[in-house]
């Protein structure tokens, strides 16, 4: 490589580097920020989502390459009321209700936002919606099994193992 695309490269990675610092952490959002102040604190969020009550979440995925999730639910207000890294293992039992119905594709993606990735299996009649997460900084999959009628049926968790496999022997 030349020293010139050299050069161009190390001023690409500068750039995305400067943007990517311009979104602040989610997670250091005071409750009782207006949603302006939360705006011009974090950037604009990946997704906006209305919710029960008059509320709106505010949706900062760092997905599909990302591991964290973090949403930031508004009251009829427009005032911060609760921010929540949502993809933790420890959430997933209290967060996800499979197989009775009342999860669909909406509560996922207003939850964990797009996933990483949506797959078919001969072993079930749907589709598998997947999330990279970290857990005590292992990295880890999220599998939500989806039927259909677009219902959750179940979930179970694994490790991702991509990176030992792109390694090399």
């Amino acid at each position: 490589m030349s020293v010139a695309a050299r050069a161009g490269a190390a001023a690409l990675l500068a750039a995305a580097l400067g943007l990517a610092g311009c979104a602040g952490e989610p997670t250091r959002i005071a409750p009782g920020t207006s949603k302006a102040d939360a705006l011009r604190q974090l950037g604009a969020p990946t997704a906006i989502y209305p919710l029960p009550g008059g509320g709106e979440r505010l949706q900062y995925s760092r997905a599909p390459a990302g591991f964290e999730v973090n949403n930031v639910d508004l009251d009829a207000g427009g005032r911060v009321i609760s921010i929540r890294q949502e993809l933790d293992e420890r959430l997933f039992d209290r967060t996800i209700q499979p197989g009775v119905g009342v999860w669909r594709e909406a509560d996922l993606l207003r939850t964990y936002g797009r996933p990483f990735e949506i797959t078919r299996v001969s072993s079930f009649d749907g589709v598998i919606w997947t999330w990279r997460y970290k857990m005590m900084n292992t990295p880890r999959l999220l599998y939500v099994y989806v039927d259909p009628a677009g219902v959750v049926q179940r979930y179970h968790t694994g490790d991702d193992l991509t990176l030992e496999l792109l390694a090399p022997l």
